[in-house]
């Protein structure tokens, strides 16, 4: 019944603290070494959030807590001497964490106070200052420029570097900025240099347009000059829209006389030429004079098209390439050099009219869009509250090309609620003090006799609750066998001095701290073994040892401690 009654007294105080119901900040993580909350889970209840002893959760006023029972941080590491020179102290502190306002054991222990002397009396403190930057601007204004110096202290002594680690100070250039040159426009393209293409000729007529560097001119007279254009300053076209010239045609020499010379047209029956030295072409004139020497034959004949040349390539079809369509430029050319006649029928040219080719342009930039939200993850914890998790995927398209990435978040989280409070383990308490030495076998007095005794101490499985695991590996009493030696009279010899004790009180003006001269009693005419089983002997109380003290010695000394910061 007892251990029910040790869980029954722990559990009412949690349970009352619980009932208040306030929304707070809820954390999956506290850490006790920092005091700092991480792995936030939302805005809950805080008996909701709390029914986790592992999690801690924040209040108005930024303050992480713990949801668990009240526990000790560890120990600050000590502090730097806080005299750079001399004797000065050094302190380390600690903090109680839990659920509501806790109360510790030795709840007031909270700083500690030891004493220091200073190491860095000959420290040097900054090195020099480095050279100052150069100025913020270059040309035509004002500006700003920078040092900087460094403190080459160690870290203990890092105080000793007062003042700025960098300084600032305007500045001024008066010195003209340089002026880069732009284009102007393009003029219009000037008249073809020929007015047709001529067979014999390899250059085709062109026409040019032009530009200057003059939007605005580079500045000659600034330090740097001004950059020029980049490019040309003019730009040369072939003319290869314009017909073909004219090609005259001249007679060959006459033919053995025959049949009519030809199907169509004027023919001789008897003799005849061609007029094919050269033949005409591209509207040239035929031969003057006649083809035969004899009968005339008449038909109509018929004229076969013939293609002008290619006109120049047209603009791409858009300024990039798109993924879902091709991008691609044009050029024409007509079937009228010359058209094929009507009647009789002439050939029509062959071949297309238009061809195409793809433009070598950049890739269209893709900005990405999001795919779907996918469902809520299962809620991760069986008591207390949890995160579930909805993701989706920036991949409807991906961004490509330098497109934008998906604007907001990739994921989504919500509170899920298990209303079951999460176990809370069973946790030791500190063992209580020895009780008085008494004797075994009933209410006799063995104070400063040679009677063996015993003693016990106990403690208890604090914290246990909602099925959580009790203490293990463990006794709740300890019993001891001893000799009662309370303000007994004993020899005793001296054995140097105790460490000295922290700085007390930690803090103020009026801090000090001690030691005492070790007085060893001696317990040489007691067994060290007592009973049957010959358990060893424990002395239990504070006898009044007599220890010789030389003239002059002390039983104790004190020191102040300097420089204690004062009481906040």
């Amino acid at each position: 019944m007892k251990g029910a009654e040790v869980f029954l007294l722990v559990l009412v105080p949690l349970l009352v603290v619980v009932e208040r119901s306030e929304c707070v900040r809820c954390f999956a993580s506290f850490d006790l070494t920092t005091g700092e909350c991480s792995a936030e889970l939302g805005e809950v209840e805080l008996d909701d959030c709390c029914q986790n002893s592992q999690y801690g959760y924040q209040e108005e006023d930024g303050s992480c807590h713990s949801c668990g029972v009240p526990t000790w941080s560890p120990w600050s590491p000590w502090s730097f001497c806080n005299v750079l020179c001399g004797e000065g102290v050094k302190q380390r502190r600690r903090k109680c964490h839990g659920l509501g306002e806790p109360e510790c054991e030795n709840s007031k222990d909270t700083l500690q106070t030891d004493v220091c002397n200073g190491t860095c009396c000959n420290d040097l403190g900054w090195s020099s200052w480095n050279p100052w930057t150069p100025c913020s601007v270059s040309c035509e204004g004002k500006g700003t420029r920078m040092r900087q110096r460094v403190c080459s202290s160690p870290p203990e002594c890092q105080s000793s570097c007062v003042g700025p680690a960098e300084e600032t100070q305007p500045c001024e250039a008066s010195n003209k900025c340089p002026v880069h040159g732009g284009w102007s426009s393009w003029t219009a393209w000037s008249g073809c240099s020929g007015s047709c293409i001529d067979d014999s000729n390899t250059n085709v007529p062109s026409r040019v347009r032009q530009r200057t560097c003059s939007n605005p001119a580079p500045s000659p007279d600034t330090v740097p000059h001004g950059d020029p254009c980049s490019g040309e300053a003019s730009e040369r076209q072939d003319c290869s829209e314009l017909p073909n010239c004219p090609v005259d045609g001249n007679w060959g020499p006459w033919l053995q006389p025959g049949p009519c010379s030809v199907t169509c047209g004027e023919g001789l029956q008897l003799e005849s030429r061609r007029c094919e030295n050269p033949s005409p072409k591209y509207g040239g004139k035929m031969c003057e004079g006649s083809s035969t020497r004899s009968t005339v034959c008449k038909s109509p004949c018929p004229v076969d098209g013939f293609w002008t040349g290619w006109s120049n390539w047209g603009e791409c079809s858009s300024t990039c390439i798109s993924p879902s369509r091709d991008t691609f430029r044009t050029r024409h050319r007509s079937c009228s050099n010359p058209a094929p006649s009507i009647n009789p029928p002439g050939k029509r040219c062959e071949g297309d009219d238009s061809e195409k080719t793809n433009c070598n342009l950049p890739h269209c930039s893709v900005n990405g869009n999001w795919g779907p939200w996918s469902a809520f993850s299962q809620c991760p914890v069986t008591c207390g509250v949890g995160l579930q998790v909805s993701e989706r995927s920036c991949d409807s398209p991906a961004p490509n090309h330098g497109g934008l990435p998906c604007p907001g978040e990739s994921k989504k989280n919500k509170l899920c609620y298990t209303q079951v409070h999460c176990p809370v383990n069973g946790e030791w308490s500190e063992w209580s003090a020895w009780s008085d030495c008494t004797y075994a076998w009933g209410g006799r007095d063995i104070r400063c006799l040679h009677t063996g005794g015993k003693q016990t101490r106990n403690r208890t499985c604090l914290h246990q609750a909602h099925n959580g695991a009790i203490c293990a590996e463990g006794k709740l009493t300890e019993t001891q066998v001893c000799y009662n030696v309370d303000k007994c009279y004993l020899k005793g010899s001296w054995e140097g001095w105790e460490p000295w004790s922290f700085c007390i009180p930690p803090c103020g003006p009026r801090s000090s701290r001690r030691r005492f001269r070790i007085c060893k009693p001696d317990y040489s005419e007691y067994s060290p073994y007592i009973g049957r089983q010959k358990a060893p002997a424990n002395f239990h109380g504070k006898p009044k040892a007599d220890c010789p003290l030389i003239d002059g010695e002390k039983k104790y000394e004190i020191e102040k401690c300097l420089n204690v910061p004062p009481c906040s």
